[in-house]
């Protein structure tokens, strides 16, 4: 599966690549229809080999090429056009010569819409102890036989051209946001860049998969703007901010956001990696965010929680055993919705609390619940901001989370403040 690449130099170029840039023709179109008049929240249409895919977007992760709970036709009954498959797994089980046979993800698990690769890098750092990162790519030990593998930028991208996403990530330095060590943080930050150049150059099928970017820097607003900098310079088809979700607070998380996002040309779309609470999605899509993942709202169907519009409600709870109403009012999904509707399942919090310690029936219907909420929220969000009626639908959804405005959280308070919205004000 893994192989060795050449040693590259150790410093930063300001300049793109010398070798041809494979976004000269991106395999995506991306339409900016409306912006906020408030907010630097935005609507647009990105159009990829496998369909149009309308912005602002939740992708579900789908790591080992299944969603955890549902069939690919589950999936697409959700409404969701563009969810991710994790590039270390399927390039360990499969591998690579069995993507190759198959003809790639979409047909090997059966998903005829949109796939997003991560590079198999954050993996490598967040799940193995035994690792180490050098100029060459990142040395580790196999989580089967313990033997010494290595993942270079080249091979990255050759994995994600076996799998054949319509949207594959660079290989980037991961550092955790509160990494202390200042100068490891920036060598990691100018390595991305050198890395993202190698990836450029390996990328052997630009014409219908588009290669993002990932912006890195850590807290240090200085080093986010110039890896910014030097990453939209290389023009790629899309841009990523990555090294967030990894225990920072979130005021910094949103003060990083915002500074990227105001650096970034209009005309790309927007990806925050790791972002899945709903909080979180709707205050980075004020502050200009397009794209955002999270195994979250999967993850936490698992152990019996719901997320609706008033909160994440937790069906293993004993005041749910006689609760025959859906799970949550008024949602569109195929569980909540009133069996009589043709599809539906008229699915009741009762039924959920009575299997959720016992079956994995309560984890299959909470699942897909929980994955239509996110990509809905992200509808409302679209349709809020084509209407110019975005602070509006900001302060509905935290009005419904929140029972009383002191509770509202003072990072969102003071984050969406910085964008005009103040959630504090009297209607």
């Amino acid at each position: 599966m893994w192989r060795t690449a050449r040693r590259m130099a150790s410093t930063m170029t300001t300049a793109p690549p010398a070798v041809p840039s494979p976004a000269s023709k991106p395999a995506l179109t991306f339409d900016l229809i409306a912006k906020c008049s408030t907010t630097r929240a935005r609507a647009s249409l990105l159009t990829l080999p496998h369909g149009p895919v309308p912005l602002p977007i939740f992708m579900p992760v789908a790591t080992q090429a299944s969603l955890k709970g549902l069939t690919p036709a589950q999936l697409e009954a959700t409404n969701c056009r563009l969810c991710l498959n994790n590039t270390y797994h399927l390039g360990l089980r499969p591998g690579q010569a069995v993507l190759d046979s198959v003809g790639g993800a979409h047909a090997f698990q059966g998903w005829n819409h949109n796939l997003l690769t991560d590079s198999g890098g954050f993996q490598m750092v967040s799940l193995l102890k035994l690792a180490n990162v050098t100029e060459e790519g990142v040395r580790f030990l196999s989580p089967h036989d313990g033997s010494p593998m290595l993942l270079t930028p080249e091979h990255s991208i050759s994995l994600q051209n076996s799998i054949g996403s319509d949207i594959i990530m660079q290989l980037d330095d991961v550092l955790v946001t509160t990494h202390p060590d200042p100068a490891r943080m920036r060598e990691a930050m100018l390595r991305s860049v050198r890395w993202l150049d190698r990836c450029m150059a390996a990328h052997a099928r630009p014409h219908d998969q588009n290669l993002f970017c990932i912006i890195q820097g850590g807290l240090d607003l200085d080093m986010r703007r110039e890896c910014t900098a030097a990453m939209v310079a290389r023009d790629t088809p899309g841009i990523a901010i990555g090294g967030l979700s990894g225990g920072e607070a979130k005021e910094d998380y949103c003060r990083v956001v915002a500074a990227v996002t105001e650096q970034l040309p209009d005309g790309k779309p927007r990806y925050v990696m790791g972002i899945g609470y709903p909080e979180d999605l709707v205050v980075s899509v004020a502050l200009g965010a397009d794209m955002f993942d999270c195994v979250w709202p999967t993850r936490t169907a698992r152990f019996g929680n719901a997320v609706t519009k008033n909160g994440v409600l937790n069906l293993k709870h004993a005041r749910y055993a006689e609760d025959f109403g859906p799970i949550e009012e008024g949602c569109g999904c195929v569980c909540c919705r009133p069996k009589e509707e043709e599809g539906a399942l008229g699915v009741t919090r009762a039924y959920v609390h009575h299997n959720a310690a016992k079956e994995t029936t309560a984890a299959h219907l909470l699942t897909m619940h929980n994955v239509w909420y996110q990509l809905n929220l992200m509808r409302q969000a679209r349709e809020a901001i084509i209407a110019d009626q975005f602070p509006a639908f900001v302060r509905r959804f935290f009005a419904g989370l929140y029972p009383e405005k002191s509770s509202y959280p003072e990072w969102a308070v003071n984050a969406l403040k910085g964008v005009g919205v103040d959630l504090m004000q009297d209607d």
